[in-house]
């Protein structure tokens, strides 16, 4: 009998307001294996790895006005530029990174499925 490997564990990190909720459920419904990692709130810049260690890890990407406006954030530049900063491993390790900016959702969902493509094996 053939082995059946399972789906591939996704991770999603990103700052707050960058989609990663959004993308996780969108994945989630299409069949995906996936994790939001809260990573830009932890000040152990592996925590990504140690809590969930993806098989495949993808970055948000997103501006300082456009968290502002998704989610009326009250924060300044320098708590974002912290969270950048607390995510600086995930970024350098990331399969797939993607500015959230100019997308909506379905848009981003679409664009990582396209993405992943390169990732997965049938």
């Amino acid at each position: 009998m053939e082995k059946v490997s399972p789906k591939p564990l996704i991770g999603i990190v990103g700052v707050c307001a960058s989609g990663k909720t959004t993308l996780n459920a969108g994945l989630t419904a299409l069949g995906f294996n996936c994790r939001h990692i809260a990573q830009e709130h932890s000040y152990v810049p592996t925590m990504w790895r140690r809590i969930t260690n993806p098989d495949i890890l993808i970055y948000l990407e997103v501006s300082y006005e456009n968290t502002i406006a998704r989610k009326s954030l009250n924060w300044t530049r320098d708590e974002y530029a912290q969270q950048l900063f607390r995510l600086r491993d995930a970024i350098e390790n990331a399969h797939i990174c993607i500015n959230t900016d100019d997308l909506t959702p379905q848009q981003l969902i679409d664009r990582v499925v396209k993405e992943l493509q390169t990732y997965l094996h049938d």
